[in-house]
């Protein structure tokens, strides 16, 4: 057993006005809590990716709850909820003369619970086989009456070429699957926002996580096609690509490039003319997630901003030989330069990042 090792920490009147609060004594993270007219002390990194106990909230049945992804310890014992064989370890505090001490050597263990690993944690390995190319159709609709979708029209256009070409190709509808909206684990802090997404790990009815897994391990080639909705993309666009940021912030917190060896491409159809600011935005963010462009990396159609006949559109683009022709030589594009890419190996793990987004935060 080791020996004690007490630490005055302050005076009680100072240290009883916070409910909850977490303490740094040396690199010993500590969550201090006051209730009832005593104190008690755990450990202040929470067992999921070291969140700051204190620095969450205290309930009112006396359990600190993470900040981060709200995993709760018993503020007396550092045990979880019940039926959880999961504890933090408890720090022995003791008050005399009207100082508080806190004992640094733990009173008890830190206990982890025994769980399997995530799917989508698994190593990142190309399977042999031919060329892969998923399709993700961002176009909102009612699901009970569907609607005739131009850029989804276009987009199946390119992957049933691809199918011509020897490649496999599927569909992912994002209509079609039930998925929350990024929760911001990343605004409390970059380590907050894991691989996998939080939101997956602790959701088992997320369905993005088919997104991730087609993304991540699956495809050689991603094409995302996209409605313009008042000069940007489709709502289910940026709701999809909000939940993407755990894949670029891997490169943030542990320098890991998820994106290794993939090609993008684009379709953009819509009503309104602002084609080159949607495709400028899509570009960029999937070019900081890792992936590679063929040249003209994009196909796309507008009758422009005074067009609001519709039905015309409509009719237009499922007549369009020359814009289906296109389509179909985007989808040549794409597995031309995969091909080359899986060639090549592996591809990037890590990168330096001086000057980038992804450069570690001091």
């Amino acid at each position: 057993m080791q020996e004690p090792s007490w630490h005055r920490i302050g005076p009680v009147e100072q240290l009883a006005d916070k409910e909850l609060q977490q303490l740094l004594i040396g690199k010993l993270a500590i969550a201090l809590t006051y209730r009832d007219g005593t104190f008690a002390a755990i450990s202040g990194v929470c067992n999921h990716v070291g969140g700051p106990l204190g620095e969450g909230r205290l309930s009112d049945d006396g359990y600190v709850v993470c900040p981060w992804h709200h995993w709760q310890f018993e503020r007396s014992t550092g045990d979880a909820r019940p039926g959880i064989p999961a504890a933090v370890p408890r720090h022995e505090v003791k008050v005399e003369n009207g100082e508080v001490f806190i004992n640094l050597t733990p009173a008890t263990k830190r206990v982890h619970a025994p769980h399997p690993a995530h799917s989508l944690a698994r190593e990142i390995k190309r399977e042999p086989g031919p060329l892969r190319v998923v399709g993700i159709s961002t176009t909102a609709m009612n699901k009970q009456f569907p609607r005739y979708s131009t850029s989804e029209d276009l987009l199946e256009v390119a992957l049933d070429h691809a199918g011509t070409q020897g490649a496999q190709a599927k569909l992912i509808r994002l209509n079609s699957l039930a998925f929350r909206a990024c929760e911001g684990y990343y605004s409390k802090s970059a380590r907050a926002c894991t691989w996998p997404c939080s939101i997956t790990q602790m959701d088992n009815t997320d369905e993005l996580s088919e997104v991730y897994e087609a993304l991540v391990f699956w495809a050689d080639v991603v094409l995302i096609s996209t409605s313009i909705r008042w000069g940007a993309p489709s709502s289910l666009y940026f709701k999809m690509i909000e939940r993407m940021n755990c894949i670029q912030n891997q490169i943030t917190t542990h320098d890991r490039v998820l994106i290794r060896n993939k090609v993008a491409g684009f379709v953009i159809t819509g009503g309104q003319d602002n084609i080159q600011a949607v495709a400028g935005q899509m570009m960029m963010f999937f070019g900081e997630l890792g992936f590679t462009f063929p040249q003209f990396p994009f196909v796309a159609h507008s009758r422009g901003w005074s067009a609001e006949d519709m039905e015309n559109n409509i009719a237009q683009v499922k007549s369009d030989q020359d814009l289906r022709d296109g389509t179909k030589a985007l989808s040549d594009r794409c597995l031309q330069l995969a091909a080359g890419l899986v060639a090549c190996g592996e591809g990037t793990t890590t990168i330096e990042r001086g000057g980038r987004k992804a450069h570690m935060p001091s």
